[in-house]
């Protein structure tokens, strides 16, 4: 009886000392936590939201969302939307003078003129009829286009900013496009980090730990030296009267009015971003060939295998793991880059997260950008996922 006790009592105690366990690294963590949701998790979150939900026109003009919800979208408006709109649009310039404004600049957004049609609205004294004193300000309260528009505009929940970045218009179209040279520019790159930092990374694996130590201490150079110093001395070097262009010229491989073009083109943003994204490419592939035991490739070669087929059969496919792991690193990297292509790429080098600074920097347009990197976003995620079911944490593991 006191044996069993005694269990009890024992069990009592460990389970007791596990909670204080687990309370004591839940506080060790709270600090890292604590700074990943404010830093990274609520502004992903707040991006996201943003490019779905946007409440000023629902929530300043309740009966003009719910009276836009039931019309057809055909003429003639019914009167009780017309004073429905008139209304709460003067309402909302008694609440806050900027209101107006703003609502107007969203309605803009879907039909170009819709700003000097709506302004006029909150500034001038209208009757019943409403819609006839709309129509008095302008003729195109008599037609659909603006309705429509303050329609689409009025949800607080929509795709609607997903839907500027489908190819409706010419206009419309850079999107796309930036998007499809995003991703060029950023499988090119991953390809040279990859054709270049695979020997590095054998050198560093292989060689000696003095010379593989000094080539460490090179591949991370870069990363004590700000990426806006790198960038620039890549002006430097590659514009037709920098460095690159001048030593050409003076050993005589090229006539001084022949110099290349090297800047503000598609190349320079090659060389640039490749040179800053490689040693994300080395790291990977040297933590995973320095686990390459020898005797792999030692037991082919006496098996009979060339030094080529022993490589490419047994070595090269246990490299995979990093190989993979770089590649998706330097390709996320490359997708989200920014400075680098806006100072060397010029026109030709914009990518899409040139565009997303454009939006929220001149247009204001934050809906518009975060719909564009809310699809960025998911396109990361997506990479993840592939790699995570073709490679796996699980097989980065070595007997």
């Amino acid at each position: 009886m006191s044996l069993a006790i005694d269990q009890n009592a024992l069990t009592a105690r460990l389970a007791k000392a596990e909670r204080r366990g687990k309370i004591r690294a839940f506080l060790l963590v709270a600090p890292l936590l604590a700074f990943v949701l404010l830093s990274f998790v609520i502004p992903i979150a707040n991006l996201v939201t943003q490019a779905f939900y946007g409440d000023l026109v629902s929530s300043n003009m309740p009966k003009t969302t719910a009276e836009l919800a039931t019309w057809n979208g055909t003429m003639p408006v019914p009167e009780s939307l017309c004073e429905s709109f008139v209304t709460e649009f003067k309402a909302a310039k008694v609440k806050d003078a900027a209101l107006p404004t703003r609502i107007a600049t969203l309605v803009n957004r879907e039909f170009s003129g819709s700003l000097s049609k709506l302004r006029p609205v909150a500034n001038n004294e209208l009757s019943a009829p409403y819609c006839g004193a709309l129509a008095k300000l302008n003729d195109e309260w008599t037609k659909p286009e603006i309705w429509n528009a303050i329609k689409i505009v009025s949800p607080s929940v929509s795709p609607r900013f997903f839907g500027s970045i489908r190819p409706e218009t010419e206009e419309n179209k850079i999107h796309l496009a930036l998007f499809g040279r995003t991703l060029y520019v950023a499988a090119a790159v991953t390809l040279f980090c990859a054709l270049l930092g695979f020997p590095i990374g054998f050198l560093l694996a292989h060689l000696p730990a003095r010379t593989s130590n000094l080539l460490m201490i090179i591949v991370l150079l870069p990363f004590w030296t700000s990426l806006l110093v790198r960038t620039t001395a890549w002006i430097a070097l590659l514009q037709q009267n920098g460095v690159i262009n001048d030593t050409l010229v003076a050993l005589g491989l090229i006539a001084d009015d022949q110099r290349p073009v090297m800047m503000y083109n598609m190349f320079a943003t090659f060389v640039a971003m490749t040179h800053v994204l490689l040693p994300f490419m080395i790291l990977p592939l040297y933590s995973v060939m320095t686990g390459i035991k020898p005797n792999f490739v030692r037991a082919a070669r006496s098996l009979g295998a060339t030094p080529f087929t022993a490589f490419w059969r047994v070595y090269f496919p246990l490299t995979i793991p990093g190989l993979g792991a770089g590649c998706l690193l330097v390709f996320i990297l490359a997708i989200g880059y920014y400075i680098t292509p806006a100072l060397v790429g010029g026109q030709s080098g914009q990518l899409i997260s040139n565009i997303i600074a454009f939006h929220m920097q001149k247009t204001l347009n934050w809906p518009l950008a975060s719909a564009i990197g809310t699809l960025l976003l998911a396109g990361v995620l997506l990479l993840y996922w592939l790699y995570n079911r073709l490679v796996g944490i699980e097989k980065m593991k070595f007997a």
